[in-house]
């Protein structure tokens, strides 16, 4: 069975997927026992010392390699907006994700150029992006931007994610909501796997599983945990001398389960 096969069946149960940021954070993440993994973008251009949204295609694509190439799980690429302006567009970008060794992709509709797509051209992208996923083999998950940006119209992002599925999107994903009982009602609404994010306040795995999640992940937030660990070590190596955050170090067992 194919890594995107076996990605697509773990979507029959409620599993987590932890976004990775270079290869380190994935054999790590793999060593500890989950069963897939995703890239991030904002991790992912914190470890090129930029900020989101700023890598570009080619970048992007030697990274998932990278991380495809170094763990045995199945990895899915977050893979913004798919670059619809790079040679190709969007199904290009999706073809070469799949020759990268991902075994899914994400399409979000949002452009830092335009903010939140208007739905019909959103929606052309995902069916764009569907088609090329069936011809490649991956698992398409198609985002709806709303709770990131301040949007907080449950209805809208509902008929974004209904569209979506229409349009051949594999898995739904609303990043942002927190609450169970939108989160209950979303999963109810749509009729494809929901990802949700995790974000401070959501509920336990086991409650979201109960309410009709499918996946949970976590964004950039494991690389902004890691990256603070390293400031606060900074600052008190600067400060007081000390050395406490060692206590925090990650174990020598660990490390020769990830990197042995």
């Amino acid at each position: 069975m194919s890594n995107s096969d076996v990605f697509r069946t773990l979507h029959s149960r409620v599993f987590v997927m932890p976004n990775a940021w270079d290869v380190g954070s994935a054999r790590l993440l793999e060593s500890l026992g989950f069963a897939a993994l995703a890239t991030t973008s904002s991790g992912h251009a914190a470890s090129l010392g930029r900020t989101d949204q700023s890598v570009h295609r080619d970048e992007l694509l030697r990274h998932v390699d990278s991380l495809a190439a170094a763990v045995s799980v199945p990895v899915s690429a977050d893979s913004e907006g798919c670059f619809p302006d790079e040679p190709g567009g969007v199904a290009r970008t999706v073809e070469l994700l799949g020759q990268a060794g991902a075994a899914g992709c994400s399409i979000e509709d949002f452009d830092p150029g335009v903010g939140l797509l208007p739905l019909d051209i959103a929606a052309g992208r995902v069916s764009e992006a569907a088609s090329a996923a069936a011809q490649h083999g991956l698992v398409l998950t198609a985002r709806a931007e709303n709770h990131l940006y301040g949007v907080t119209d449950l209805d809208d992002t509902i008929q974004r994610l209904l569209v979506y599925r229409a349009a051949g999107a594999d898995v739904v994903y609303a990043p942002g909501l927190s609450q169970l009982a939108d989160i209950r009602r979303v999963a109810g609404a749509v009729d494809a796997p929901l990802n949700v994010l995790a974000v401070p306040g959501i509920p336990p795995v086991a409650e979201l599983g109960a309410a009709g999640v499918r996946r949970i992940s976590t964004g950039g937030s494991l690389a902004w945990v890691a990256y603070g660990a390293l400031a606060s070590a900074g600052r008190e190596l600067l400060t007081t001398g000390t050395t406490s955050y060692l206590e925090q170090a990650l174990t020598q067992a660990d490390r020769g389960a990830a990197f042995g």
